[in-house]
């Protein structure tokens, strides 16, 4: 008898394991908000909203951001570029040996910039992401609000080309619709078909004007001509799209706000 109560209480608590674990699962996963694996904080451009430091907000200027990942923090405070050392530990964030460029930058809130800075420079954080929100809250209550930011548009998006430099003269807009591209090579207007699909862009022949420029522009402008004809690979990240055709030519260009 003695045995058989033995076995029952045995058979019992193996039992309880599997219930233990998903009564545990149930409640990380209960929507408190923390930092799960379906809602990574790493890996993501985060957009920053806002900095409440010392009982006031500061409202972000366009370009704040921050993404964490590999064990580096790395992103802009609306200005100057930062860069950290970044640990992950569940709903925890530690960021140290911060460093950061040191421009002046026109029309841009460098009292925000300071705010942010002082906040994040070597501090702890807990981190809440909610959807598409994320929150990262000191142990004295200062806070950094942040929005998952999304890649722009190909279509539709102006597309100002970087490299070359062309003096933000060179752009781009791409139309999935009408399957067109228009825009300017720096000094001539451009237009020609575009296709879209799989990640590739066919471009047709290429329709432009015949104004003479300035011999840089001209460089400038030979070289993204030999973007058109072809099949191109594009992609985005973020505010910036890559061009590279089978010649070549690689352009990048940014996303006009």
């Amino acid at each position: 008898m003695d045995r058989q109560k033995q076995r029952m209480t045995l058979m019992a608590a193996a039992m309880l394991v599997p219930l233990t674990a998903a009564c545990g699962n149930e409640k990380a996963d209960s929507g408190s908000g923390s930092v799960r694996a379906e809602r990574p904080v790493t890996g993501v451009r985060w957009s920053v909203d806002s900095v409440t430091a010392d009982g006031r907000t500061h409202k972000a200027p366009t370009g704040a951001h921050v993404t964490i990942d590999k064990g580096r923090a790395e992103g802009s405070y609306g200005c100057n570029k930062f860069g950290a050392d970044a640990t992950v530990d569940g709903d925890r964030i530690r960021l140290s040996k911060t460093m950061s460029t040191e421009m002046a930058c026109e029309n841009k809130p460098m009292e925000f910039e300071e705010t942010l800075a002082r906040t994040l420079s070597d501090r702890e954080f807990k981190a809440r992401v909610d959807g598409d929100r994320l929150t990262l809250t000191t142990d004295q209550g200062d806070t950094v609000r942040l929005t998952k930011a999304e890649d722009a548009p190909l279509s539709g998006t102006k597309w100002t080309v970087t490299t070359p430099r062309t003096d933000g003269r060179a752009h781009l807009t791409f139309d999935e619709k009408k399957g067109t591209v228009s825009g300017s090579l720096g000094c001539n207007k451009v237009n020609a078909e575009a296709t879209v699909r799989d990640g590739d862009i066919t471009l047709g022949r290429p329709s432009t004007t015949r104004m003479m420029c300035e011999d840089s522009l001209m460089s400038d402008e030979k070289t993204l001509l030999r973007l058109f004809d072809g099949k191109l690979k594009y992609g985005v990240d973020h505010q910036t799209l890559t061009l590279t055709s089978e010649n070549g030519t690689s352009v990048r260009a940014v996303a006009e706000r």
